[in-house]
Formats: structure tokens, sequence, C-alpha cells
């Protein structure tokens, strides 16, 4: 039986593998030793901060989206936190100068607005630039898309004088391989290579997804080389989805089995509430021993416990019937899960526990009514 099936753990129930956790960092230490660049955590993917008292033996610190997420960097992690937000009140930035080591700019207006008072605290000032380059697959996740909202355009920042500005960040990767990098490189090159010169630090974002099999780790490693020699840069990485990439399952449970054109399992978990990306992607997420409908015996849909009729999350087969109280396995469930998940509706929340590497398993949390309530007034 897997021991993520163990009646320690409750159902449902998001499982950090210890184990494959600490593979992923170790790989990353790898990069950053043969590369000479720096790995930070990008908390928009990943932000389990039970976890943070094992990352922050390999990674330098954190990437923060928002005022929260840097309280969380700083409170939590304790290490650098490097920032970028779209735009920023000033209460944002009065409340992130004393957390940050970094601060990038989404546009050229926004860095005027705020340059002296961040220079003044200490933090280095960076600006996100657009290279006009596509490498994500989905829309909606894809920051190069014409007429996007995130980064600089060359034709703009070309008529900038840009004193005081130490880095460029430039982010347009969504799970891509180290080729997708090489060409977003030659893209950022050709299109800002005066300002290349003219900085200390180049953060390449996230995307990287470097903990996937078959990844070319020493490509990426020749290419972070090359890129540091080339313009004597600080380069940086922000990988969410890569440090938690398959290192444990959401567990769930079946609570009914009705019958629509076909069987349709209903599950103590929801789509739209705890794995949005399946519906917002989308995708199929897989589940353990189970397999494409009608490559196995007995073929079902997978429905969440929400009210949202949309609420399915795909048809599998299986080799053994489904019975209510059968425990399934959603594989590789800690990235830009947590993260998204909401109380609609009500639902029971997932807990959320970590497998030691030990065997031993830790409930680190389990939601209860007083959390849904403090949602809202």
């Amino acid at each position: 039986m897997s021991h993520y099936l163990s009646p320690d753990i409750p159902s449902p129930c998001y499982v950090l593998d210890e184990k494959l956790l600490h593979r992923n960092l170790e790989l990353m230490q790898y990069v950053q030793e043969q590369s000479g660049a720096d790995i930070i955590l990008a908390l928009k993917g990943y932000s389990m901060w039970s976890a943070f008292p094992l990352i922050k033996q390999y990674l330098k610190g954190c990437t923060a989206s928002s005022v929260w997420e840097a309280k969380l960097a700083a409170y939590e992690f304790g290490r650098e936190v490097h920032a970028y937000a779209p735009a920023y009140k000033q209460s944002d930035i009065d409340e992130l100068l004393p957390l940050v080591n970094h601060l990038s700019f989404n546009s050229v207006t926004q860095w005027q607005r705020y340059r002296d008072q961040v220079a003044e605290a200490g933090v280095s000032i960076g600006l996100r630039i657009n290279p006009e380059h596509q490498e994500a697959d989905t829309e909606l996740y894809d920051p190069s898309a014409p007429g996007s909202r995130l980064g600089i355009r060359a034709s703009e920042l070309s008529q900038h004088d840009l004193t005081g500005v130490e880095g460029l960040h430039v982010h347009n990767l969504c799970e891509c391989d180290s080729f997708a990098l090489e060409r977003t490189l030659e893209a950022v090159e050709s299109r800002f290579g005066e300002q290349l010169k003219q900085v200390k630090w180049l953060n390449l974002g996230g995307g990287h997804l470097m903990t996937r099999e078959g990844y070319d780790v020493e490509h990426l490693i020749s290419q972070l080389k090359r890129l540091r020699e080339t313009y004597d840069l600080q380069v940086i990485l922000e990988p969410g989805s890569a440090v938690a990439w398959q290192t444990g399952p959401l567990v769930c449970e079946v609570v009914d089995i009705v019958e629509n054109n076909g069987p349709i399992a209903l599950l103590d978990i929801s789509a739209t509430a705890h794995m949005p990306d399946v519906l917002e992607m989308p995708y199929r997420p897989a589940i353990t021993g189970a397999g494409l409908p009608g490559e196995k015996a007995f073929s079902y849909r997978l429905g969440g416990n929400s009210c949202l009729a949309g609420d399915v999350i795909g048809e599998y087969s299986f080799d053994q019937a489904l019975a209510v109280g059968d425990r399934l396995i959603f594989e590789d469930m800690m990235h830009y899960t947590m993260v998204k998940t909401s109380f609609f509706n009500g639902v029971q929340h997932p807990a959320i526990g970590i497998l030691r590497e030990d065997g031993r398993f830790d409930c680190i949390r389990e939601f209860r009514y007083e959390d849904f309530r403090s949602r809202l007034s």
C-alpha cells in the first residue's frame, strides 16, 4: 500500500514528501555551485512556510509579489527578499522597504515616482523588461503576449537614463526547458544589450523547470555561466514550480457514486476550490494507479464537492470498481495548489501535512469552521 494511504493521513490532505523536496533542493544547489547563479523561491508558486527550515538551507531567499508575501519571506524564511509587483501604492512602498533587498518596478512611471525613496532606503532597484518573446503555451500564463501589462518594452526603455537602476528583471517562461531560456536570452540580449552592460544583476524570473525528468541541467548551467561572464552580472533565478515539482500529492476520498451517462465519483475535494489550475490551464492531473478512460476495466468521471456545475476533474479508469471510502492520490499537488485555494462554498479545506524522511507523518494544519468564518466579516 502507498505510504500516502496511511491511516495517519486525514482526507482530504496535501502531503509534502520531505525526501522528494530534499532531492529537488540538492539539484538546485548543484546548479548554483556550477553556474554561480543564485536561486530564490517564488512564493507565488509555493509558500508552504512549514517547509522553509529545509528550503533555506539551500536557496538564497524568496521573491515576493506583494507586501504580504514579502512579510512571509522576511519573517518566516529570513534570508534575502526580492519583490516585484505590477504596481505599488505609496503604502506598499512604505511597508516593503524595511523588508526587501531588491525591488523591481513594472513601469518607468512607477520607478520615477518611488526611486528616490527606495534609493535612500538602500534597496537595490530593478526594472522589469518585456523581451516581446513568447514561450508559454497557455495564454493565461504568458507575460510576453501582445498587449501584456507586464514589463517595459525596449522601445520605451531606450528613451531613459537608467542612473540608479542596478538590475533588470525578465520573466516570460512557464514550466519551460533550458532551450526556451536560451531563446529568451537571445531576445533579451538583442533588445536590451546596452542596458545589460549598465546593470549589476539580471533576474531571469521563474518557469525554469529544472527538476522535471529530462530537463537538460548542464545546458542551463552553460547558459547561466555565459551570461555571467559576458556581462559581469549577478544572475538570479526565482522558480516556484521547480522547487515543489513532484514533491507530494493531494489525498482524497470517494464520498458517493452517481449515474448520468456513466458513473460519476464524487470526491471530498473540489477542483475549483483546491486545484483550480485543473480548470484554468486546463490540465488533467495524474492519479496513482489510474489510466485514461477505457484503458482499464472501470471508468469514471471524477467530480468535486462544490455546487459549481463544472467542478469536474476529469475522466479516469481503474483496475477495480470504486467504492465509497476509497482513497485516491492526485500526484504532484504541491505547487500552484495551496497558494490558490479558496473556501468557496464552505467545503472542507484539505489539511496540510509533511511525510518526514524517517517515515513519520506530521499533520501541520487542519482547517476548521473558524478559518472559513474569518475570511469574511
